[in-house]
């Protein structure tokens, strides 16, 4: 089963190092990984899709929280998200078979971003269902050549935001609230 896992990192070198190093250490394998900035310049996210049942993905998190540079890892099980792949894809089309290419690039609100006398290149952004349905239909053209980040997600509401790892820890205990 896939699963979705995030953990905001210090923005420091070497840390996708140590995470990449502690999953080939374990014999996990990362389906898809994602790295970005955040809007705080000193922290990143990392998004990773593993496959794996309970027993595995309760592993990583603990093994991801030894990690010094990572501040929180955050497991997306069962959370209802937004999730995109980008994908660019250059596709082999003479001039007269581009309205059909055209008629698809449409209907999943892709849009071309280069074009040659042999070939269109075409950004789709979408879920991972999408992207492997426009590859499909894209293929009995030719495809030349092709590109894609990784996942990335985040959840649409969520009892324990990602952001929320942020805030500082209160002293003593919660106060009443009656």
């Amino acid at each position: 089963m896939k699963r979705t896992i995030s953990a905001l990192v210090q923005n420091q070198p070497g840390v996708l190092a140590r995470v990449a190093g502690m999953f080939a250490a374990r014999n996990f394998n990362i389906d898809s990984l994602a790295v970005g900035r955040t809007e705080n310049p000193n922290l990143s996210r990392i998004t990773m899709v593993v496959i794996g049942d309970d027993a595995t993905l309760e592993q990583v998190r603990k093994q991801l929280g030894k990690i010094i540079p990572i501040v929180k890892v955050y497991d997306f099980t069962g959370e209802d998200l937004v999730q995109r792949d980008l994908m660019l894809i250059k596709i082999a089309v003479a001039s007269e078979k581009r309205p059909e290419i055209q008629a698809i690039i449409d209907m999943f609100r892709a849009k071309v971003v280069d074009i040659g006398p042999k070939f269109v290149m075409v950004e789709v952004t979408g879920p991972e269902q999408k992207i492997e349905a426009f590859i499909d239909l894209c293929r009995p053209y030719g495809v030349k050549d092709m590109v894609r980040t990784g996942m990335i997600a985040m959840p649409r509401h969520s009892k324990a935001r990602p952001d929320k790892g942020l805030e500082p820890e209160r002293q003593g205990p919660e106060p009443d609230r009656e």
